[in-house]
C-alpha cells in the first residue's frame, strides 16, 4: 500500500498543478472576483428616453434601475458608462472598459460569435415605423389600412432608414431576400437610436425604419401620427451580455435574474417604463429633460451663477441641491431646514435670506455659506480636490464633527487631509462610543453614515450630469 501510495502521488501533483493551473487561467480570463475586489460592477449602456436618462435631476430609465437592483443585490457600486452606438459598445466590451452592456440586444446567431448573453430580459418583435395618412383622424379604419403598408411585399423598392449595427439590418436583408425583391436598407450613424429614428419618421424626414414593438408603442405616447402596426420579424428575445470568457459574471447576473424576475418589483420597472404611456409623454415633453429640453431644474440660471461665484462645475452645485431638497424650493426637513439648499433659519438669516423659501435668495445664501466653508478649509485642506468634499461633507454635519474624524484619523495613522477610505471611515466612528468618548473628540456623537453618504450620493449624481449636459 505505502509503495502504491509512492506511484501516485507524482499523478496527484500533476492533478494539483492542472488544477491551479485552470484556477490561473480563469483569474485571468474571469473578472468576478477583479470586480468584487475593486467594489465596482461597470456597465456600458447608451442613452435612451427609456433606458439612462436625466429628469428633473434624477438618473432615471428601465436599464439604471435594473442596475441599482443588481448592485444592491451584489453589494456592489454601479459605475455607467455610455457609448454612442451599439458597435462602440461591443468593442467597448472587448477591450475590457466595461463589464457588461446592460442595454435590450436582440440575441442573434452573429452577436453569439461575440457576445455571452445572460437570461433574456423581454421578448418583443421587429415592426415597421410609418406614417399614417395627413388626414387620419378624418378617416374610418379601413381607409387607413389601405393606405399603410401591412403586407411585406409592399417594401418592394421602399427605402428604410434604421440604427448602425442594430439588428433590424440583418433582419431586413433577410426580408429581401424572402420577398425576392429589393429593400434598400440605409444604416444611420450609430449616435442616432431608434428614438431619433422614430422621431425622423414622425416629422416626415424619413419614411420608414425599424424599431422593437415594446419600445415603438411608448414612443407612439408621443408620436400619435405614426402606425406601429406591421411586424416584420417573429418573437425575438433582448438581453443583456457579457465577455464570452466571463463565465462565472454571467451566472452571477443570470440567478439574479431568475430570483428578480419572481418578484413583482422588476415588473413594475418594465410597466414604468415601457407601459406607462402618460409619464413617458410628460418626461418627453418636459424642458427639465436635458437631451429634449436643455435643462436640469427651473434655478439651472441661479445655480449657474453661484457656481460661478464658488468656482465650481454648475453640474456639481446642481446635484448638492438636487440632493437637499430634489429642487423643491417649499422643502422644510423635520428640523426647520428650508428651501433649495435646505438652510437653517439662524444661517439663512447669517447669510442674507431673509425668506428662505425663494429660491433667488436661498441658493445666494447658500452659496455665501459655501464660501464661508471653503474659506476655513483653505489653509487645512491644500488639494482643491480634497477641499470640496471636506466643504461638503460638512455642510451636511457641520466642520466641528469632521474636525474630530480628522483627529481620530490622524490618532490611527490615517490621513487626514484625504477623505475617502481616511477621514471618510472615522467620520463613520462618530456613531461608535468607543470612538466619540475620546478625549480629545470635542463634538460627541454624530450619525456619521449621513455625511460619508451625502458626499458619496452627490458626487455619483455630479457623475450622471456630466454624462448628459455639457
Amino acid at each position: 500500500m505505502i509503495a502504491l501510495k509512492k506511484n501516485r502521488l507524482p499523478g496527484i501533483i500533476l492533478l494539483l498543478l492542472i488544477f491551479l493551473t485552470a484556477c490561473k487561467s480563469e483569474k485571468k480570463t474571469d473578472n468576478l472576483s477583479l470586480i468584487f475586489e475593486k467594489g465596482t460592477l461597470t456597465a456600458i449602456t447608451s442613452y435612451s428616453p427609456v433606458s439612462y436618462f436625466i429628469y428633473r435631476g434624477q438618473p432615471m430609465g428601465y436599464e439604471y434601475e435594473l442596475l441599482q437592483m443588481l448592485g444592491e443585490h451584489l453589494g456592489l457600486k454601479v459605475d455607467i458608462i455610455i457609448a454612442h452606438d451599439l458597435e462602440e459598445m461591443i468593442n467597448m466590451l472587448a477591450r475590457g472598459d466595461g463589464d457588461l452592456i446592460a442595454y435590450g440586444l436582440t440575441i442573434t446567431t452573429e452577436r453569439r460569435e461575440k457576445l455571452a448573453f445572460t437570461e433574456p430580459l423581454n421578448v418583443t418583435r421587429q415592426v415597421l415605423v410609418q406614417r399614417k395618412p395627413e388626414n387620419w383622424r378624418q378617416m374610418k379604419l379601413h381607409e387607413i389600412e389601405n393606405q399603410v403598408i401591412r403586407n411585406p411585399f409592399e417594401l418592394a423598392g421602399k427605402t428604410i432608414h434604421v440604427r448602425k449595427g442594430s439588428a433590424y439590418v440583418s433582419r431586413l436583408h433577410n426580408l429581401s431576400l424572402e420577398i425576392g425583391e429589393t429593400i434598400e436598407v440605409v444604416e444611420a450613424p450609430g449616435n442616432l437610436t431608434t428614438e431619433d429614428l422614430i422621431n425622423l419618421v414622425a416629422n416626415d424626414s424619413i419614411s420608414l425604419t425599424v424599431a422593437d414593438e415594446n419600445i415603438a408603442q411608448i414612443q407612439s405616447a408621443y408620436y400619435q401620427d405614426i402606425d406601429i402596426q406591421t411586424p416584420i420579424s417573429l418573437p425575438q428575445q433582448t438581453a443583456w451580455a457579457v465577455r464570452p470568457s466571463s463565465k462565472m459574471l454571467l451566472d452571477t447576473i443570470n440567478n439574479w435574474l431568475r430570483e428578480a424576475q419572481n418578484h413583482a418589483d422588476y415588473y413594475v420597472i418594465y410597466n414604468k417604463y415601457y407601459k406607462n404611456r402618460q409619464a413617458f409623454r410628460s418626461r418627453y415633453v418636459s424642458e427639465y429633460n436635458p437631451v429634449t429640453g436643455g435643462s436640469i431644474s427651473p434655478y439651472d440660471d441661479l445655480i449657474k451663477e453661484g457656481a460661478d461665484k464658488l468656482g465650481w462645475d454648475w453640474r456639481m452645485l446642481a446635484a448638492l441641491i438636487y440632493r437637499e431638497s430634489q429642487f423643491n424650493p417649499n422643502a422644510r426637513s423635520w428640523a426647520g431646514a428650508t428651501g433649495l439648499m435646505q438652510l437653517m433659519p439662524r444661517t439663512a438669516l447669517e447669510f442674507g435670506a431673509s425668506n428662505p423659501r425663494n429660491p433667488e435668495q436661498n441658493i445666494r445664501a447658500g452659496v455665501e455659506f459655501l464660501l464661508w466653508l471653503d474659506n476655513y478649509w483653505q489653509e487645512e485642506i491644500e488639494n482643491p480636490e480634497e477641499r470640496l468634499k471636506f466643504i461638503i461633507a460638512s455642510y451636511n454635519v457641520g466642520q466641528g464633527h469632521l474636525q474630530d474624524a480628522r483627529k481620530l484619523a490622524e490618532a490611527f495613522n490615517a490621513n487626514p487631509d484625504i477623505w475617502h477610505d481616511n477621514v471618510e471611515r472615522f467620520m463613520l466612528k462618530k456613531s461608535n462610543p468607543d470612538y466619540y468618548n475620546l478625549d480629545f473628540v470635542s463634538f460627541g456623537y454624530a450619525s456619521g453614515l449621513e455625511p460619508v453618504t451625502y458626499v458619496e450620493t452627490i458626487f455619483e449624481l455630479y457623475e450622471h450630469y456630466k454624462k448628459f449636459i455639457e
